[in-house]
This record gives structure tokens, sequence and C-alpha cells, in this order.
């Protein structure tokens, strides 16, 4: 049997299940080293500060909001770096073409980046995005995008950039397979977002050729050429309960006990949206939108202003802000950080707050004027917090700027192993599970070769959020989860059978986890919990919960029969 029929693996890291034939994107333009250079070298250059500008202007318009467009916002400024022109010029110097000039300039940029590692590698992609956009520009050819066949189809990539992702709510695209990615790279945040099913980190999907019928399993990464009939059909019924939500109103497990489900919000588009979604607040609001591709920190009034029309949007529902997520690995000019050989150990999160803490009282000054002109039910959490001294520290500041809950995210293991601690200074907390999954299992979280590891099944970091919600019910503290697992409709019964509180999520994600709540009581999700804490590894606990939540359907199925 060829690999092109052979049951394939990579990430799933947006659930559901998608049929369709598979389309692949179209490549990008390859530029000819031997191409004859122009006459003038003066307007080559121009013509490449010009095509340029053109793409920052491009991304720009497709950046209409969400989280798609504070990606985009923040490429489009890449797009429009000087040293871009300046390296590109330096090779029309030497005698090579405009094109294969300005795509050395970018590659010798994205070599840099991705020996930085870390968040900086990550970039590369984008940087490639803007070499092929502005390539295809120089020569005058179609530019790079998403193809339109005419019908429903899984779209198959090496990999896709923020551009090529925003614009798939536009098209017939029903699900992602790309060969690179992993479980917290832009794919599939905004294939989340979306509520798109996406299986990332799929090198075989290479194999596939151009039609194939595919059926893509977002909820256990598994791609299957050639799916049976009965196959098919599951997919069919699964789109059918992703669009039409049974459980309403606030989250509850069967038996009514109560399990908040909130959105995850990063613009004001986003906060938009979520208002008008059956959720019942905010759990993550990311305040990075108003300080990304900035020379000057924004004033005071300009984020009370941002952040009045969010709190205003929510009404009555609460609102958990983060402060601002920033540091060498996330580089905000004005902040004047030093350069970190490994930033993500190094200076971000409240840590910047040591070195530039007018930056955050600003913030917290604008969040509470925000509140009292608004009303709002405002909570405030620091990131990155590792100690309960830099807990209680946070907590202090936040309560003398006037701020009435605080709390901080757990994303480091000694925050989770002194949650008995921590806690003692903070009103809540929520666990961050993508970074906490980074420095548990000491994985890059933006690497295409470790996406096992940041698996959030994995029992190191299970173990380390039942330990703080142990800490939590002693002290009645609320634990929320605002990282990528609370999206996962499986997982969220164990996170509550582990006395998780809260769940926080892309919003498309929501109904499906309050539809998975209402099917199980307290108990059968502590059970589920149990067992999972058991299992051997992260493939056993997901199987594990699966046959579990099947046995104890079946046993109600059963039960209503009678």
């Amino acid at each position: 049997m060829s690999a092109a029929f052979v049951m394939m693996t990579g990430y799933g890291v947006s659930p559901g299940l998608a049929c369709a034939p598979l389309v692949r994107m179209t490549p990008p333009v390859v530029t000819d080293p031997d191409e004859e250079p122009g006459a003038d070298p003066g307007h080559e250059v121009q013509r490449i500060r010009q095509a340029l500008t053109d793409v920052a202007a491009q991304l720009t318009v497709i950046a209409t909001g969400g989280t798609a467009g504070a990606i985009l916002e923040a490429v489009a400024a890449m797009a429009g770096d000087p040293a871009l022109v300046r390296a590109a010029a330096d090779h029309i110097g030497k005698g090579m073409a405009t094109a294969h000039s300005l795509s050395l300039a970018i590659d010798e940029y994205c070599a840099q980046l991705e020996e930085t590692g870390g968040y900086m590698a990550e970039r590369a992609a984008d940087l490639r995005d803007i070499r092929n956009r502005a390539v295809a520009l120089l020569l005058d050819v179609p530019l790079p995008g998403i193809p339109r066949p005419g019908h429903p189809f899984i779209l198959a990539a090496e990999d896709l950039s923020p551009a090529d992702t925003a614009q798939l709510a536009e098209g017939d695209v029903v699900g992602l397979l790309t060969e690179r990615g992993g479980p917290t790279g832009h794919t599939a945040i905004l294939a989340r977002s979306l509520g798109l099913p996406a299986v990332v980190g799929c090198p075989q999907a290479a194999t596939l050729p151009h039609g194939t019928l595919v059926l893509l399993d977002g909820w256990a990464g598994a791609v299957e050429p050639h799916p049976s009939a009965q196959r098919r059909q599951q997919a069919v019924e699964a789109a059918l309960v992703r669009t039409q939500p049974r459980a309403t109103g606030p989250g509850h497990t069967a038996d009514q006990h109560a399990v908040t489900l909130l959105s995850n919000i990063g613009t004001l588009a986003d906060a938009a949206r979520a208002a008008q979604a059956d959720n019942e607040g905010v759990g993550l609001f990311r305040t990075e939108f108003l300080f990304l591709s900035r020379r000057e920190p924004p004033t005071l009034e300009e984020q009370i202003q941002a952040y009045s029309q969010v709190f205003t949007a929510f009404e009555d529902r609460p609102v958990t802000v983060r402060t601002l997520d920033a540091g060498s690995d996330k580089p905000l000019p004005f902040l004047h950080l030093p350069r970190e050989d490994n930033p993500a150990l190094g200076i971000r999160g409240l840590r910047t707050a040591t070195l530039c803490p007018g930056i955050v009282e600003t913030q917290l000054q604008a969040l509470v004027t925000a509140q009292r002109r608004t009303g709002a039910r405002m909570r405030v959490m620091a990131p990155m917090v590792s100690t309960a001294e830099e807990a209680a520290e946070f907590a202090a500041l936040a309560r003398s700027c006037g701020v009435q809950t605080v709390g901080i995210m757990i994303e480091v293991p000694s925050a989770a192993l002194g949650a008995d601690r921590v806690l003692q200074h903070v009103d809540f907390v929520s666990i961050g599970t993508n970074d906490l999954s980074q420095y548990t299992l000491a994985a890059d979280r933006t690497s295409h070769t470790l996406g096992h590891l940041l698996d959030p099944w994995q029992h190191a970091l299970l173990t380390l959020v039942a330990r703080v919600c142990r800490a939590a019910a002693v002290l009645s503290r609320p634990v929320g989860v605002c990282g990528e697992a609370a999206a996962d409709p499986l997982l969220a019964l164990v996170l509550a059978g582990l006395g998780v509180s809260s769940l926080s999520m892309a919003a498309p994600a929501v109904a499906a986890v309050r539809d998975a709540l209402a099917q199980f009581t307290l108990v059968q999700c502590r059970s589920l919990a149990d067992a999972v804490l058991d299992a051997p590894g992260p493939a056993a606990a997901r199987d594990t919960a699966r046959q579990m939540s099947d046995a104890f359907r079946t046993t109600a199925h059963d039960r209503e029969g009678l």
C-alpha cells in the first residue's frame, strides 16, 4: 500500500471532523539567480521599496480585526522595515537581479531569526510571506493566496502565513492540513478562532496527491485518505453537531455544577464579536494589540478609550485583563530591554515591570479609570509570575492603583508548585497551559519538532493543574484555564474534574465545550480526571477519557430507554 493511503498523524490543534477533497496551496515563485539585473540600480532599489510598501498596504487591508488582524498588523510593520530595502540594495550593488536580491536579503534575515529560536524563529514564516508577495509584485505574477476551486475542500500546505489563514473565512475551506507547525503557532491559533478543524506538523501530508478525498480529525490529529462511507457519515454528523449546539447559557455539568465558559480576546474587533456570542464574559483579554508595532507606548488616554470600548461591549459580564505580556521574546522598541540569548527564560511578562515600572502602572491606572467610567466587572492578572513574592508585589501595586480583584497567571512550574503560597496574596489564578507546557517539558512552544511534548494531555502538565486546584480549594479561590487546552471538549471534562472553575477559549469553541460538559455529572468528570492522571502517557490519557466518556453516554442512553 502506498504512503498516500496510510493513516497519517500530526498535531490536532483545532477540534472537529472534516471530510473533503484536498487542495494544495499554490507554491511561491522561485527567483532566478541568472536573471539579468536592471540597468539603473537606484531605480531597482526604488521598485523594491515600492513593492514592500504595497505588501504592507495589502496586509493592512486584510487585517480587518480579530486575532488575525492583530497578527497581520504586526507583519505589515515588518514589511515596512527599511532594513529590508538596505539589505536588498546591497545585493543589487553586487549585480544581482531585483527580485532575486530581495529574496536573498529576506532569506538571510530568516536564517538569523531561526538561529535565534523561540518567538523570533516563528517570525521567519511571516518574513517569507512578505518575500513571496513582494517578489510576485516585482515579477508581475499572481500573488500567492488561498485557492478557489468552487467547492468545499481541505487546504493543504507546507505551512500557512497569517495572511493566508486570515482569508480562510471568506472561502470554501472546511479544514486545514500542514506539513509543518505546532500546537501554539499562528495557524493553530487562527484555525481555532475560525472554528476550522486543523491538523499541523504532519510531514506525510506532502505525499497526498491533489484532489485526494481526506477525512481530517482535529481532535486526534489524524488524517485518513480515502475514508469509508461510515467514516464520511461521522464527519457529516460531527459537522451538524458543531453548527447545531444543544446546550445554551451558562456552562454547567449534567448535575448543574457551574463551569464558567469565557472567551479569549486580543483586539477591539475580537471584543465586538465575542460580546455577541453566547459566553459568560472574557477570561483572557490580551492587551498587547495596543503596544505592538509602536515606537512609543500608548498614552494613558489612548488606553482608557480602548479598555472602555471592551468593557462597554460586555456590559455586566466580567472581563479578565492580562497586563502587558511582552519582553525580549516579543520585542517592543520603547521597552529598551537587553538582548538575551534565551529570551523565553528572560525578561518577559511581569518581569518587564522591574525595568519599566511606569508602563505597568500607567496600564493599571488606565484600566481602573475605564472601569469607573463604564461600571465594568473587571479582574486584572499579571503574566509570568514565578514566586509568591512576585504575586504579593503585583497585588499590592494593582490594589494601590484601585484594582479590586487581582490575580495572576500560572505559567511556570514554580508558581504551580507554590500555588498554596501564591494564592494567599491574590483573589484568583488563571492557568496558561501553553506556556506551562513549554516550561514544564522544556520544549520550545514554537518548535516544529517538539509538538508531542506540548500535548496538553501530558501527565506532568495535568498533575500541576491538579496541584493548583487542590491549593485553591483550601483557600476557596477560583481557578481558570485560559490556554488552548480549554478549547478541547474532551479535555474540558477532565479539567472540570480536577477542580477548574472556568474555561476561556476562542469564541467558536465555546458551544462544543458547553455541550460536552452538559452531558456528564461532576462525579463522572472526577472519574475521568482520576483515570487520566493514572494513564502512562498523553495518547493513553486521551484514549482513556474518550472510552470512558463513550461508556458513560451509553449507560445514560440505556437508562433513558428503560
